[in-house]
């Protein structure tokens, strides 16, 4: 199981064969990648800049790792995140969980995807196609997604 918070983009079939890593007990194995859309309640987005407060993020997605761990039975999870500014249509986040059946890899890879946008400390900030830059708020339909697992 492994957590990572990098600048530099991911390879989702290498860090898959990373969680399988060879065996052959694996009967289901779920991927998960989130990219910057170029638009956003219809603003155009040109660039998303991410940032975070180091080990407080790596150590809340290690606890929603074990989070996962402890409610699925899972053979394998890899999450890993992106910071710094990213242009539309770079990958900024990767989720892979490997398990004996598929529903508890999907239940877990939309579990993790919903605690990492609620839980873990990232702060989003978007630029426009001529500079201009808002931070992202919050959403509640992420907060209501991830109240589902309480």
């Amino acid at each position: 199981m492994s957590v990572r918070v990098q600048t530099e983009d991911f390879d989702v079939g290498a860090e898959t064969e990373k969680v399988i890593g060879g065996r052959r007990d694996i009967g289901a194995i779920v991927t998960f990648t989130g990219r910057v859309r170029g638009s956003d309640d219809g603003r155009p987005v040109a660039a998303l800049t991410l940032e975070h407060y180091p080990e407080m993020t790596e150590a809340e997605m290690a606890r929603i790792e074990a989070e996962a761990a402890a409610r699925w039975p899972l053979q394998g999870v890899a999450i890993v995140h992106r910071v710094g500014e990213l242009k539309a249509g770079d990958n900024i986040v990767l989720v892979v969980v490997a398990a004996l059946h598929r529903q508890a890899a999907f239940e877990a890879a939309g579990f993790i995807m919903d605690y990492l946008k609620t839980r873990a400390p990232f702060w989003k900030k978007e630029t426009g196609p001529t500079g201009e830059s808002r931070w992202v708020e919050a959403r509640d339909e992420d907060d209501s997604a991830a109240d589902r697992w309480r």
